[in-house]
C-alpha cells in the first residue's frame, strides 16, 4: 500500500511533473512472473525514476546503511525504505554477499520484479563498469529472464553527493528480455556466470551509449579517492 501511495500520490506526481521522464521499451516488462531488471547506476535517483515508469512493483536490494542511520533522519530514512518494500543487504562481501543473493532469490521466487545494479555501486565518472556475477547466478537459480535497463542523464539531474536535484531530462530504456535457460544447471560455473554477466553489460552499453571500462567501479573509486592525508578532517 505504501509503495502505491509513494508512486501515485507522494513522490510519483512531482517527479513526472518536474522531470517528465520518458521511457522506451516498457512493453518488454513481463505482466506476471519473476524477472530481474539489471540497470546501470549513475545516481541515487535511479531507484526513484526506474520504478516510476515500470507498471509493476520493483523491489531493490538496498544497502544496509540506509536502514541503520543515526538520529531522526536515520529513522525516517529506514521507515521510508521499509515502507517502499526495499530489502536491506550487507554489501561487505563474503557471507554478506551470499545473504544478499538469498534475499534477491526470495523476491524472484514470489514472482516479483527485482531491481539490481550489476556494477555494485554508482559509477564515479558516468562510464559503465564491469558487472558483478550475482545477477547471473540469481537469474539461473530462480529461472527468470534478465531485462537490461539503461538510465539516461540521471547523473546530471542528481550528481553523486548532491542532495538537491537539478532540472533536466531523464530517460529510461528497457531492452528485450535475455533468456539464459541454455545455461540451466551451471550456476556454480564461474566462467558461465562471467559470460552471462558480460552479455548483460554489453546490452547495457548498447542501450545507454556509455563507454565501457573493464574494471570494477569500486576499484575505480578507490583510485580516484584522494590520499588519506589530503582528505578534509571533521
Amino acid at each position: 500500500m505504501f509503495y502505491w501511495v509513494l508512486k501515485n500520490v507522494l513522490v510519483g506526481p512531482p517527479l513526472r511533473l518536474v522531470w517528465r521522464p520518458w521511457v522506451d521499451g516498457s512493453e518488454h516488462v513481463p505482466p506476471t512472473g519473476g524477472a530481474i531488471l539489471a540497470s546501470n547506476h549513475l545516481s541515487f535517483s535511479d531507484s526513484f525514476f526506474m520504478p516510476l515508469v515500470v507498471p509493476r512493483k520493483v523491489t531493490f536490494l538496498a544497502k544496509a546503511e540506509y536502514f541503520t542511520g543515526p538520529g531522526l533522519r536515520g529513522q525516517l530514512t529506514a521507515r521510508f525504505f521499509r515502507g517502499a518494500g526495499q530489502v536491506p543487504v550487507d554489501r561487505s562481501g563474503g557471507r554478506a554477499s551470499e545473504a544478499a543473493l538469498r534475499a534477491g532469490l526470495q523476491v524472484l521466487r514470489r514472482g516479483e520484479l527485482l531491481g539490481v545494479y550489476p556494477e555494485g555501486t554508482r559509477s564515479p565518472d558516468g562510464r559503465l563498469y564491469r558487472g558483478r556475477t550475482g545477477v547471473a547466478r540469481m537469474a539461473l537459480e530462480a529461472r527468470v529472464p534478465v531485462l537490461p535497463v539503461a538510465m539516461i542523464n540521471t547523473e546530471k539531474v542528481q550528481p553523486p553527493g548532491q542532495a538537491v536535484p537539478n532540472l533536466g531530462e531523464v530517460g529510461i530504456r528497457i531492452g528485450l528480455p535475455l533468456d539464459f535457460s541454455r545455461y540451466q544447471g551451471l550456476e556454480g560455473d564461474r566462467f558461465v556466470l562471467r559470460s552471462m554477466t558480460d552479455e548483460i553489460m554489453y546490452e547495457l552499453m548498447q542501450l545507454s551509449g556509455q563507454e565501457y571500462v573493464d574494471t570494477y567501479a569500486t576499484t575505480a573509486k578507490a583510485r580516484l579517492a584522494p590520499p588519506a592525508e589530503d582528505r578534509p578532517r571533521r
